[in-house]
């Protein structure tokens, strides 16, 4: 396995993973070729310094994704924090320990990127994502809102 900064062309197998689910098959468009709106926000994340789109490369196939974003604070005396998001390892590859080496992998980065916090959204119907997560020593410590606009 190895772990990577994703590439444009990494987009249509992230996007078949994020379609690969209940929720994502309902709310991303999987077209060839990739819409526009997908390469315009991967040129967005690819411009900016604290964004970062990971993938798990398995022989040449993309496994695996998550997005890294990292957030200077004011607050707990100005430290960083790493934000992960969208965090998907393909169906086949689940159960298998690689979604635990893939937050490990993350969590160094936010280690070297100064952290003193890493944090993430998790939909409250992903009950498994939820056991996942706590088991790698995260804590519900916090409710999480949003709004659509």
């Amino acid at each position: 396995m190895k772990y990577r900064e994703a590439k444009k062309d990494d987009l249509p197998c992230i996007i078949e993973l994020y379609c690969d689910d209940g929720l994502g098959s309902t709310r991303e468009i999987l077209s060839d070729p990739v819409d526009d709106i997908y390469v315009k926000a991967f040129a967005d994340i690819e411009k900016d310094p604290n964004n970062r789109l990971y993938v798990i490369e398995d022989q040449g196939k993309v496994i695996g994704t998550m997005q890294y974003t990292l957030i200077a604070h004011i607050n707990r005396s100005g430290s960083k924090r790493a934000q992960i998001e969208s965090v998907h390892v393909h169906r086949d590859y689940r159960g298998k320990g690689i979604g635990q080496k893939f937050m490990a992998f993350v969590e160094g980065i936010a280690k070297q990127d100064g952290c003193s916090i890493i944090q993430l959204t998790t939909d409250k119907t992903r009950e498994d994502a939820h056991r996942f997560y706590l088991n790698l020593g995260f804590t519900d410590s916090h409710i999480g809102m949003k709004k659509h606009i």
